[in-house]
């Protein structure tokens, strides 16, 4: 055991991280958490699409995702459309030669097997492909922990889904809504277990006593033009949840109630910027947050979420804060179920402001009730998510794992 701990185990850590998206980088800090506290001598390095901020921000080593730079912008001139292919071919070689310098790779959470936001065949999911394979041929283990999938339409984006989970040595699921889609796609998931999301692992901040008068209300927005299949209607959907969540906000305002916005990607800026122009009352505020424990502080503060991001629900209901749920994908309403709100939720493609508001108070008026209910949900999760870092460190790190059980046994 003494020589399988000589050489610090190499671990690579994948994903669009580092790029402004603040649930992705709240499950690379988890990940993080759990290698820094259960296997410390590792050496770990990052593949990812903001190697400044994931550097800077959790010390370590990051390089960038893509050979391309414009990888994420359309590409309508002839020089973007060649740097594109080209990139693809690139990154073959890229991607492989980082794999095979590691001996496991863990993509922490996220939703890398759906397409429930637009996405292109050829952006992540080919990137991931990518990974997995490389992982295959040169016999890196690599782990898909805890992420998020759904049925997919694109064929091109399904079948480089597909490949990946069976490529893929280690596949955990952040709901069982996940797990079936994956297995419907055709992948064994006899063994694949199902957790709750990784966020849950992040420290919670203490909790702030409700007032008897009535306080803030958080509303999380979203740059929401619907999933992957409803490009065509992109734009009326974004309009018309813009207008129904302005519609909601003025209505708090007009109660006198303070609102407080929050985002959780760089991309919902504008969104916040058309509420705040349109309701124009010194009761309506914007949130500057920068990390999930950012906006874990700010809903504990509030009375009441309503809010549309997945990771914006995490944060309201992980702190214990009632919360609505602006639903936009089944993997909402599977967070939802799983905590015991499944109640309170709301459809994004179609906010009715007056229905929002009935349910608001409904959520409101139960708000005891659904503090205890939380509290007792979020101690489940606890436990189911040390379970998924043990089975992780058995299915990747044995050796590790066999050293540690050495150490315990020599000192009793």
């Amino acid at each position: 055991m003494k020589g399988a701990r000589e050489t610090p185990v190499r671990v690579g850590v994948f994903g669009l991280l580092g790029s402004g998206n603040l649930g992705n980088d709240g499950s690379l800090e988890a990940v993080l958490g759990y290698l820094r506290a259960e296997h410390p001598d590792a050496a770990v390095d990052a593949l990812c699409g903001g190697p400044e901020a994931v550097a800077t921000r959790y010390r370590i080593p990051a390089t960038r995702l893509h050979w391309y730079r414009g990888e994420y912008r359309t590409a309508s001139r002839a020089g973007a459309i060649v740097g594109k292919g080209l990139g693809k071919l690139v990154d073959v070689f890229r991607t492989a030669s980082w794999a095979r310098r590691h001996d496991v790779v863990i993509v922490p959470g996220m939703g890398v097997l759906e397409a429930t936001l637009p996405l292109r065949p050829w952006g992540f999911p080919y990137a991931l492909f990518l990974l997995c394979a490389s992982g295959r041929l040169f016999g890196t283990r690599v782990a898909l922990v805890g992420v998020g999938a759904a049925p997919i339409g694109s064929r091109p984006t399904r079948a480089l889904v597909r490949w990946s989970a069976r490529f893929a040595t280690y596949r955990s699921y952040r709901d069982a809504l996940s797990r079936d889609a994956i297995r419907a796609m055709g992948v064994d998931t006899r063994h694949d277990e199902v957790y709750p999301d990784l966020a849950f692992a992040l420290p919670t901040p203490p909790a702030t006593a409700p007032s008897d008068a009535p306080g803030v209300v958080c509303v999380g927005v979203m740059d929401f033009h619907g999933g992957d299949d409803d490009r065509a209607r992109a734009d009326e959907i974004h309009r018309r949840y813009l207008e129904g969540v302005t519609r909601f906000v003025r209505a708090l305002v007009d109660a006198g109630r303070p609102v407080r916005l929050l985002t959780g990607d760089e991309c919902d800026a504008p969104v916040v910027a058309a509420i705040l122009d349109a309701v124009d009352s010194p009761l309506v505020t914007a949130a500057d947050t920068a990390s999930l424990a950012d906006l874990m502080k700010e809903t504990a503060a509030a009375d009441t979420v309503v809010a549309t991001r997945y990771h914006n629900l995490i944060c309201a209901l992980k702190v214990g804060t009632p919360t609505l749920a602006l639903s936009y994908a089944a993997k909402s309403d599977a967070l939802m179920d799983r905590m015991g709100l499944g109640a309170f939720r709301h459809p994004a493609r179609e906010v009715d402001a007056d229905r929002l508001l009935e349910q608001f108070g409904e959520l409101e008026g139960r708000s005891t009730e659904l503090r205890t209910t939380l509290a007792e949900r979020n101690l489940v999760a606890t436990r189911q998510l040390e379970h998924q870092f043990t089975a992780l460190t058995a299915a990747l790190l044995p050796a590790a794992a066999e050293a540690h059980d050495h150490d315990l046994r020599e000192t009793r």
